[in-house]
């Protein structure tokens, strides 16, 4: 930490920087190296309304080389581009390779070295060259980018798509010339910056404007990003894989954080550049709370309340969108509504922002008042139509693919959480009706659901219940959602068993059993459609997250690590850089190892649900500020021996140091926090409640004998706990073991039992 606090200090007091020179910075520790066959995909964004798609060595996905080069508010302005040194064109596929937080770079052969940087809050690109003699020059590929007019320094060419124009000029202001369409500049220029906007002036404005400003511009991108990785996500530990791999994941879940529409969280890149409520709010813990941007948390859930529909009329009242995008606004759904609820709750508990409270307050009446008046069983069940849950792909005749009507598990889950929410604000709000009303009808919800989702001859839950009152037993990953649903402890050891075994491959959750006659081992793949696999079979890294906190729960640390290792190894090494995909193949195809990675190559609730199950079921930091409280409950994995790490918690921080040995030691300081009653929960121990005051430390002592709590204030022991172990938990921790320990990933079966297999060969 210490070194990383030296680097920055020294290079933010450089008084200037020159363009195409930066100096080292700690971002550089991060770099990847891609070799050629891996040809990996490399993605950045503006933090606005445009990024950047590339592939490293040779633009060539069947479903993403579309979306190559930039692309605007889900515009495509143009399909990335030629370089030319000494008029010869450079060949990516024979370069070296390395990609940065905030630049990739190809070193090519005869020494020729580019750069590729996109800037924060404007449409530009910077690529420059150096090490190249003679003429430099640059091509903008993808159909319709057409040469517009050309001056001595700079060339407007059309984009693909949105009407904008494009600004080419050279870096030091050389002059310029165009032949069939390339940009040509003496090499001394060090390579061209690109622009779009919606205007010919606009664009070269904006393009004059960061010529003046570029060195100033790319320390304030490096240092917005080296900020955030130091104090927002800070980590260190004894296993470089584990830094780095979270390093990555916290910088690519960050760029999706942007300002299209306000402050909002992009679904996935390539073609989800817009904003979900339902993925907006699955992906919000891990994605903003984690990483304490509370200011942006509270842009997010005030600008979704403004597109609440507020027509009392109307079946979709008090629902929020599904989309928001440039062009529509959509209310099909039923889930994102609960998410915004819940993710609300979150955001109160981890800022201790109690305003928002009563500022919203009004929404979440309008939500369960919605929901009451136009959705709601006599029993309490939350209905909906077939594909408004996150299974929601349908066919060419828009009939459902997985259809989950009328009562799917997950959807009853997230509307009784949704409710215990409600009664959360209500008590802050002192509405004693709401209260009491509420929280009875998540009384009756969860009473009504174990009757009728928990049969005596199954293992594992109903996914739903069907328009005839049937329980359909299908068995999918949504009954994870819905454990809390069940009081019996062994009942629910058993569907988590049946669960990971069937579903949870070593690469992540597949959406149905293997054994269905409708699993589709393959998401791409030319006997059927993609949708048809799409919640039949593909696998969604999202679902890791619920998997792997359902094993903690259940004490199994182990064997969630297994998984969570696994899919860090993914961002490490396949797919987009430092980020998970949308989707992988259940199966790998005959011949290879793994399976391939599909959907969106960088999908935010992939990143979040890794990031969210990292420090709240791993660290175990879990903050209810709202009523003063924070649950300290670590399940640091064997092999993790040390770890410095931060966690930013309303208007301060904790900052944490583990250190495991005969006697394990973590220490928590406490920053700038009011009075905290603090909840530490270790096995094989009663839960410990200390308090502590908003500056204090809390030192934690572990041995196989006994736990020992310090507290700390002002420098001196003001307080010392023991405690002996506990016989109650020990015998708890003996139940999961028999229940869980050993319960083994899911494995491929031979293709040829599959009848979607067979009937097409």
């Amino acid at each position: 930490m210490v070194r990383y606090l030296l680097f920055v200090l020294a290079w933010l007091g450089l008084e200037s920087c020159q363009p195409h020179r930066e100096s080292p910075t700690p971002l550089d520790n991060l770099n990847i190296y891609v070799p050629r066959e891996a040809n990996r995909a490399v993605s950045f964004t503006n933090k606005e309304a445009a990024y950047y798609y590339v592939q490293t060595h040779l633009a060539d996905h069947p479903e993403h080389t579309w979306f190559e080069g930039m692309n605007i508010a889900k515009n495509r302005i143009f399909g990335g581009y030629r370089l030319l040194a000494d008029r010869v064109e450079l060949d990516n596929q024979e370069s070296e390779v390395k990609v940065f937080p905030y630049k990739l770079t190809r070193r090519h052969k005869g020494g020729v070295t580019e750069e590729l940087w996109m800037l924060d809050y404007r449409n530009v690109i910077e690529v420059s060259l150096s090490g190249a003699t003679g003429n430099i020059g640059i091509a903008l590929k993808g159909t319709g980018v057409t040469l517009q007019r050309q001056t001595a320094s700079m060339a407007f060419f059309q984009s693909i798509e949105g009407n904008y124009t494009i600004a080419v000029s050279s870096l030091a202001s050389q002059p310029i010339h165009v032949t069939d369409q390339v940009v040509f500049s003496r090499a001394e220029a060090g390579g061209f910056f690109i622009a779009a906007a919606k205007t010919e002036p606009e664009a070269e404005a904006l393009l004059l404007d960061t010529q003046k400003q570029i060195a100033g511009l790319k320390r304030d991108r490096i240092q917005r990003m080296q900020q955030f990785m130091e104090y927002a996500a800070h980590l260190e530990s004894n296993l470089d894989s584990l830094d780095l791999a979270m390093n990555w994941l916290n910088v690519t879940m960050n760029q999706l954080v942007t300002r299209q529409q306000g402050d909002g969280i992009y679904a996935g890149l390539p073609w989800f550049n817009e904003y979900w409520g339902r993925d907006e709010f699955i992906a919000f813990p891990g994605a903003i709370l984690v990483s304490g941007q509370f200011e942006t948390g509270r842009k997010i859930l005030t600008s979704f309340a403004d597109y609440q529909n507020q027509d009392s009329m109307s079946r979709f009242f008090g629902r929020v969108p599904n989309i928001v995008n440039p062009s529509n606004i959509d209310y099909h759904t039923t889930d994102g509504t609960p998410r915004f609820i819940i993710a609300l709750q979150d955001y109160v508990k981890y800022s201790g922002d109690t305003s928002l409270i009563k500022e919203l307050y009004p929404a979440v009446i309008h939500s369960i008042d919605g929901a009451l008046k136009h959705w709601v069983d006599s029993k309490g069940y939350l209905l909906h139509e077939d594909n408004e849950t996150w299974m929601d792909a349908r066919d060419a005749n828009l009939v459902s693919y997985s259809p989950r009507g009328t009562r799917a598990n997950d959807i009853q889950a997230l509307w009784y959480n949704q409710l215990k929410a409600g009664v959360y604000f209500a008590d802050y709000m002192n509405d004693s009706v709401h209260g009491r009303k509420w929280n009875a009808l998540a009384d009756r919800l969860k009473a009504s659901f174990q009757k009728d989702f928990q049969s005596e001859e199954k293992d594992y839950l109903a996914d739903r219940l069907t328009q005839e009152n049937e329980p359909d037993y299908t068995l999918r990953p949504n009954q994870l959602f819905a454990l809390d649903m069940i009081d019996e402890p062994a009942f629910r050891a058993k569907a988590l068993r049946k669960t990971w075994e069937e579903l949870v491959y070593p690469w992540g959750v597949a959406t149905l059993d293997r054994n269905h006659p409708f699993f589709h081992p393959y998401h791409l793949t030319p006997e059927y459609h993609k949708d048809a696999a799409y919640h039949n079979g593909a696998i969604w890294p999202w679902l890791n997250g619920i998997a792997m906190q359902r094993m903690i729960e259940f004490e199994q640390v182990e064997t969630a690590y297994a998984l969570f290792k696994n899919m860090n190894r993914q961002a490490l090494t396949r797919g987009v850089v430092g980020g998970l995909s949308e989707n992988l193949d259940a199966y790998p195809h005959p011949g290879e190892k793994l399976p391939r990675l599909t959907g969106t190559y960088l999908q935010a609730w992939s990143n979040s649900e890794q990031l969210r199950i990292w420090y709240q079921w791993f660290l175990g930091i879990r903050p209810d500020l709202a009523n003063n409280t924070i649950t300290l409950a670590p399940r640091i994995p064997g092999e993790i021996n040390d770890l410095n790490y931060r966690s930013l918690v309303g208007p301060g921080s904790i900052s944490v140091t583990y250190k495991r040995s005969a006697t394990t030691t973590t220490t928590y300081q406490f920053d700038n926090l009011s009075r905290l009653t603090v909840r530490v929960d270790i096995y094989p121990y009663e839960v410990v409640t200390v308090d502590l005051g908003p500056t204090g430390t809390l030192e934690i002592k572990e041995n196989t004998e006994a736990l020992t709590l310090s507290i700390r204030e002002v420098g001196s022991i003001s307080k010392e706990i023991r405690q002996e172990r506990s016989p109650r938990r020990i015998k708890q921790k003996a139940f999961y073991d028999k229940a869980l320990q050993g319960a083994r990933f899911a494995t491929p079966l031979d293709l040829r039992i599959h009848p979607v297999m067979r009937a097409n060969p």
